[in-house]
């Protein structure tokens, strides 16, 4: 029962070249920062990254985009990234872009053992009819577009089919964790994080206080042990914050 790794290089060792990774985070709030660093340290590369997200161009997964590890992302939101623009306009990056609230439940549905769901979000557009530009070639045609889904009435309304997500590997970042794995996240750093954790076939969770088994309130857990599988106290957090906004001063 004791799940605890000595550090992320460790934890994440066994990640192959072109497995599918699922990261917590949104933005750079909660995202699993030791994690990350070990996936470049370790050079695995053809990776397949589920997140809502791809960091900035320096910090998060923009570091892996920018060592050139990533092969295709999964994501809802991808402005802030310059490099992810270059690459997927170019041609070396495939993208996949799901609406956030979907990419949400298809990784809730993928860690609850549901294939797939109906929603009626994306209806009518190019998310259920098809043509989403997914590959672009390197003379800046598309190389590959997205498919039309399955499309349904139900009671007089219109919902599209969407299949759950799973991985090989999760990572995530929590506030506190015990040994076997339970684990608390803190304020808006839970996002992502709880469906991650549950979705993949191993669970790396880094931590910034490990603590003692029987520690925790059994009340405030958000990811129960059975869900992880490896788990490590991190260090050193910069915790970046992507845009600050203040207001002058009356």
């Amino acid at each position: 029962m004791n799940k605890v790794y000595p550090s992320a290089r460790e934890a994440c060792a066994d990640i192959p070249s072109g497995a599918t990774v699922l990261a917590g985070g949104f933005g750079l709030c909660g995202i699993p920062e030791r994690c990350i660093a070990a996936i470049r340290e370790l050079g695995v590369r053809e990776l397949t990254f589920v997140s809502n997200n791809c960091g900035v161009d320096d910090f998060g997964l923009g570091i892996l985009l920018g060592n050139r590890q990533i092969a295709k992302m999964v994501s809802s939101y991808v402005g802030e990234n310059k490099e992810f623009e270059r690459q997927y306009l170019s041609g070396e990056l495939e993208v996949e872009l799901t609406p956030q609230g979907t990419l949400a439940e298809r990784l809730r549905a993928g860690g609850a053992g549901i294939p797939a769901f109906y929603t009626p979000t994306g209806v009518g557009t190019a998310v259920s009819e098809g043509g989403l530009p997914l590959k672009y070639a390197p003379d800046g045609s598309v190389a590959k577009w997205s498919e039309k889904k399955e499309v349904r009435e139900i009671d007089g309304r219109e919902y599209v089919l969407e299949r759950a997500i799973r991985g090989q590997f999760a990572i995530v970042k929590a506030w506190k964790g015990d040994r076997f794995g339970n684990l608390v996240y803190r304020h808006t750093a839970m996002n992502f994080n709880p469906m991650v954790a549950t979705a993949a076939d191993v669970t790396i969770a880094e931590v910034e206080e490990l603590v003692e088994v029987g520690s925790l309130d059994p009340d405030t857990v958000h990811t129960p042990g059975i869900y992880v599988h490896r788990i490590f106290q991190g260090e050193r957090y910069e915790k970046r914050i992507e845009r600050r906004t203040t207001r002058k001063g009356a």
